[in-house]
């Protein structure tokens, strides 16, 4: 059996895909499927695509991308399943997706997000290519989600549909902390270019905790990060450096809006990176997040300014709470989203489509 995963970015660079379909290549490929792999975005495109400027290699880049597609095009009637990622082609209207579905003999649809939210209207909303994943969703013979709220939206198109959360392989996330107040501690965030936005939510509560209680604050995933009179630590996301760096955090900060629909479709991938490392974390009471963290427990859900610095004071000053709260995380991550726990639920709906 012959799967070709066509994929927005390179492998193993987008968190979308390395922390959900792409660490199960290998148990594909135990169970006897074949794994080939095309993204839209090539490597050199990768590594400017989120920073400014660079106007004509980004224009380059993408009619390279184009072209990649109309190729593939070609080999997709050999394959058994194609298994497509958010979309085939960024912009326009659906015809890649339309080709592939009728080229295609079987097709799975993962969508990450409430991508297919649109602020636009008209022209504008076609260009944008958001009326790619209504037209996936309808069209695939199976579409997996990674939250019930998207999973109940899915549904009213498409019966043939399976949440199946971000996870993560408590192989490699093993942890570390010593859960100590003998130096000064260290809050983290993880993410990217695109959601640090959201921590900058805190600035004012993190202003005032630092006042009181000098931390460190972690920030992984854009080196641009700044808050003036925090001690503040920026890197970028680099495969080899990822856990290590989040292994340097004692405590792990997961904030989203209230009021945005969109983080609806968030499956709380930060909070379970923290969890299976054993550290604490806070995180917004909102969407998935519900399901991941179990308040007071393996976590703290939060939603005033009040409960963040209530809760952030608390972990900074008792080690043991600490302690407790990062075991029973690790616990809970371990038994309900780790890669071996899930990686059957994939292979049967490969099994299932292919049957």
């Amino acid at each position: 059996m012959k799967i070709l995963f066509l994929t927005p970015y390179p492998y193993n660079k987008a968190p979308s895909q390395r922390l959900k379909f792409e660490q199960y290549y290998p148990h594909f490929v135990q169970e006897g499927f074949e794994i080939h792999k095309s993204a839209f975005v090539s490597n050199n495109f990768w590594d400017i695509i989120y920073k400014k400027g660079y106007f004509f290699k980004k224009t380059f880049y993408s009619i390279t991308g184009y072209l990649r597609r109309i190729t593939v095009l070609f080999s997709v009637p050999k394959y058994d399943v194609v298994y497509i990622h958010l979309w085939v082609t960024p912009f326009g209207p659906p015809i890649f997706e339309w080709l592939v579905r009728k080229l295609a003999k079987k097709v799975i649809y993962d969508i990450d997000d409430l991508i297919y939210i649109s602020y636009e209207k008209g022209i504008l909303k076609l260009l944008k290519g958001k009326t790619k994943p209504l037209y996936l969703i309808r069209h695939s013979d199976h579409v997996i989600t990674c939250t019930p709220y998207l999973d109940e939206f899915v549904r009213k198109y498409n019966s043939n549909t399976t949440d199946i959360s971000s996870t993560i392989n408590s192989d490699t996330y093993r942890p570390v902390n010593e859960y100590s107040n003998q130096e000064r501690l260290t809050i983290g965030w993880s993410g990217s270019h695109s959601t640090s936005r959201f921590l900058y939510l805190l600035t004012d509560i993190l202003k005032e905790i630092y006042k009181e209680i000098p931390f460190k604050l972690l920030v992984m995933g854009d080196a641009n990060f700044n808050i003036q009179g925090l001690e503040v630590e920026a890197v970028e996301w680099t495969d080899g450096g990822e856990i290590p760096t989040l292994q340097k955090m004692d405590i792990g900060l997961y904030p989203l809006p209230l009021n945005d629909k969109w983080v609806l479709g968030k499956s709380g991938l930060k909070a379970l990176q923290y969890m299976m490392l054993g550290i604490p974390v806070v995180a917004t009471a909102i969407g998935a997040n519900f399901r991941v963290i179990e308040d007071n427990v393996s976590g703290f859900l939060v939603t005033t300014q009040e409960e963040w610095k209530e809760k952030l004071i608390l972990l900074l000053k008792d080690a043991e709470l600490r302690a407790k709260i990062g075991r029973m995380a690790r616990k809970k991550a371990e038994t309900e989203f780790s890669i071996k726990e899930t990686a059957p639920v994939y292979i049967s709906i490969l099994h299932k489509i292919t049957s």
